[in-house]
């Protein structure tokens, strides 16, 4: 049973993942894309495209098919990859792979492919649970080293103050949930409820009525009723499971436990469990107990797979039940791993012919001022006119990413001089520590003699 603890008192805090201010692709009634929505910016006819894809998997009508996202690198394909599975749904199913992560020393290739699709595929679960619900009104997420990576910062404890209509509580929880809250966005005024037995976070909408609520929320976050009653309370409520998950859990009861702790999870999983929770569900859809939801694998990258994996693509494409693949690449014409043979973006044709390709296209410069707003404002970082004016030149001069990248160390540089808002002495200082590309090629030809070759 997850572990979750009533508490007297909380601060308000947060953090944000890169895209969690993302909460679909920003179309209107007419299919017309904003220029701002729904926490995107710009891009307006992969926008648009990607609406129709939307529509089409909503009619049942993308089997054998596949999205290819094409264009340079910092366009916002991944965004676009999350937007779609937003749109459809909540709880639809979106695994991101990288391309590099299926050549595992562990693993085949296939097995990793093969755990991928099943992670894109969920069972909608419908049961009465325990659950604590209402509005954020305080939030504080404590974050502390990864265990794993001594330099990356996660998630590993969260203090937040819940209230219906008739009830406050304030609760603490541990890193599991800590870090869906973070992943999720979830922030002060939105609508959430927490499963009190396995701790699993729903992110219901934006509170009707609170103030304070950002610009990209207010146009497309999803107005709901504060929640009335006690906040801890007896809910029927629909959960949702990834193949893969109930394939985890139906191998971990016949495995001992000395095989636990050898890693076990990074083993393949015999297709015999897989037959039998396939069977399982299949029971459960039968009895109205569950359904079944496609969802998105984004594999990024995609120029980095071989022939041998572009063939087990082409057959997952083909397959009756399949979730919905996006690829993205920034390659041109290249060679396809594993053969001498060019192609454009490194793949086969035959592949290509079943994809339907979404190009993206450089952020003019507004487009890249409205990005680094949302972005400073996601990550509570407040900038003086001047300094978004400068982010916004170093963002044109280099890159996007580049000036992305400067937001979080300006902060702290601002800090340091006992302000809480960035000017653009801060923007300079930490563009002159940081360097960007060209500066840094710059640099290597300048000391060419020094470096080892």
């Amino acid at each position: 049973m997850a572990e979750i603890r009533e508490i007297k008192k909380a601060e308000t805090s947060g953090k944000a993942s890169i895209h969690s201010h993302i909460t679909g692709l920003g179309i209107d009634e007419s299919g017309k894309a904003k220029f701002k929505a729904d926490g995107l910016v710009g891009q307006v006819e992969a926008r648009e495209a990607a609406w129709v894809v939307v529509e089409l998997i909503r009619q049942g009508k993308m089997a054998g098919k596949g999205i290819l996202l094409v264009g340079p690198p910092g366009t916002g394909k991944t965004a676009l990859a999350v937007g779609i599975a937003k749109e459809l749904g909540e709880d639809t199913p979106f695994n991101m792979l990288n391309a590099s992560e299926i050549y595992s020393v562990e693993l085949k290739k296939t097995e990793v492919l093969t755990q991928a699709i099943r992670k894109s595929i969920g069972v909608r679960v419908r049961q009465k649970r325990l659950v604590y619900e209402g509005v954020v009104k305080e939030l504080k997420v404590k974050v502390a080293r990864s265990r794993l990576n001594p330099y990356v910062q996660v998630p590993r404890e969260v203090e937040i103050k819940l209230a219906t209509k008739d009830e406050e509580r304030t609760l603490t929880a541990g890193d599991t949930i800590a870090e869906q809250i973070a992943r999720m966005g979830i922030r002060k005024g939105d609508v959430i409820w927490i499963d009190a037995e396995t701790g699993n976070v729903v992110k219901v909408g934006k509170a009707k009525g609170l103030e304070g609520a950002k610009s990209y929320d207010i146009e497309s976050g999803r107005a709901v009723d504060i929640p009335s009653g006690p906040v801890k309370k007896e809910k029927e409520l629909t959960n949702t499971f990834t193949l893969y998950d109930l394939d985890m859990s139906l191998a971990a009861q016949s495995i001992s436990l000395t095989a636990i702790f050898s890693l076990w999870s990074e083993r393949e999983i015999s297709q015999d469990v897989r037959k039998q929770v396939d069977s399982y569900v299949k029971e459960m859809m039968n009895k109205g107990m569950a359904e079944l939801i496609p969802g998105v694998l984004f594999i990024d990258d995609a120029h980095m797979l071989d022939i041998e994996t572009f063939s087990f693509l082409t057959k997952a494409l083909e397959a009756e039940l399949a979730p919905i693949l996006v690829l993205a690449t920034n390659r041109g014409t290249t060679k396809i791993r594993g053969t001498d043979v060019e192609a454009p973006h490194g793949m086969p044709l035959d592949l290509l012919d079943r994809l339907l390709i979404i190009t993206t296209r450089p952020y003019s410069e507004d487009e890249a001022k409205e990005i680094i707003s949302i972005r400073a404002e996601e990550l509570d970082i407040e900038l003086e006119p001047q300094a978004l004016e400068e982010l916004k030149r170093l963002a044109s001069e280099n890159s996007l990413r580049y000036s992305i990248q400067l937001l979080e160390p300006s902060a702290v540089i601002a800090r340091r001089s006992g302000r809480n808002v960035v000017k653009v002495d801060d923007v300079k200082e930490a563009s002159r520590l940081f360097s960007d590309v060209k500066r840094s090629v710059k640099y290597v030809k300048e000391y060419e003699t020094l470096f080892l070759k």
